[in-house]
């Protein structure tokens, strides 16, 4: 089927350029700045028998343990299992066609980007979101900005594109300011300059170098955390433990309708998921020489602020 690309973004509003060449480089710079990109209806191929097959599933006494994670590159799955191991496969195949599907729609909708990213996980959430109990920094329904304990990316940004499924009900967010103004505000209070002088010190690199070893032989860490990887998990937490700014802070509710599709920086746009069930995500890790405007990420934000390096290996 055709696609339709629909110039929507739920949040600031813009200009379209007269130029249809310029358009997704334009889309890029208004990604990174923070707008979200919506379209009311998938506007990528994914066939309603796949959408069907997922619905049934749970249905049908497939378990999941939170969130099925699907890893495009070996095309591992964790967090489902079944007595039926053809269901197992099936799904591992929905989520295949999803995720293949997801990257053709960004390398051409979104060219700048083509060749300049790292694939990360895709993702199936079947459970609704809406008093799901979990511990407070895994709370979906909390502000926040992402990032990965277990894969650093060392100032890539973080680029997701969700989809939801259901058929019925929509998927409520709210988002805040962005990264930009949360920096200003609380970078420091979340320990801005002890992750800097970190960055600074020969000798703290090499103590978490040796300290990180055991973790990365077992396969539980995905390559080295610099010192913004840390600090974002630590403002990841401090956003969610900071009750003042949870009560506070400016709020934009977002209602996604069934089927519609979005895309966002997940790590420059605080959001929190408070209703929904049935949602596939895709991950992309944008790098620095695919950006159109890299001085707008995250990482350069708090390089300003405190002056260092912060994506050196420690």
């Amino acid at each position: 089927m055709p696609r339709q690309f629909v110039n929507d973004y739920t949040r600031a509003g813009w200009t379209v350029p007269d130029h249809a060449d310029d358009l997704a480089g334009h889309y890029c710079e208004r990604l990174e700045a923070g707008d979200i990109l919506f379209f009311p209806e998938c506007p990528f191929e994914f066939p309603d028998d796949n959408r069907q097959k997922l619905l049934a599933h749970k249905q049908s006494g497939l378990k999941y343990h939170k969130n099925v994670s699907y890893q495009p590159l070996t095309g591992v799955v964790r967090g489902m299992s079944a007595d039926d191991q053809d269901a197992v496969e099936e799904l591992r195949g929905v989520l295949r066609n999803y995720s293949n599907a997801v990257v053709q729609f960004v390398d051409e909708f979104l060219a700048p980007y083509a060749g300049h990213y790292k694939l990360d996980f895709a993702s199936y959430r079947p459970v609704e979101e809406e008093g799901r109990p979990m511990s407070l920094h895994k709370r979906n329904d909390l502000l926040h900005v992402d990032a990965f304990p277990n894969r650093p990316t060392a100032g890539g940004r973080i680029l997701r594109v969700f989809t939801n499924l259901n058929p019925t009900q929509t998927r409520d967010w709210i988002v805040t300011d962005g990264f930009d103004r949360l920096a200003e505000k609380y970078a420091e209070q979340a320990g801005l300059e002890k992750f800097a002088r970190q960055a600074r010190s020969p000798v703290s690199r090499f103590l978490r170098r040796m300290a990180a070893a055991p973790f990365r032989a077992i396969g539980k860490l995905k390559g080295m955390p610099t010192a913004y990887d840390r600090f974002m998990q630590r403002f990841h937490n401090f956003l969610k433990e900071n009750d003042a700014f949870q009560r506070e802070c400016p709020k934009e509710a977002i209602e996604f309708p069934p089927g519609s599709t979005w895309l966002v920086y997940t790590d420059f746009v605080p959001h929190a998921v408070l209703r929904g069930q049935f949602a596939l995500e895709q991950t992309f890790i944008i790098l620095a020489d695919g950006m159109v405007s890299p001085e707008r990420a995250p990482i350069r934000i708090l390089e300003r602020m405190s002056g260092t390096r912060l994506a050196a290996s420690a």
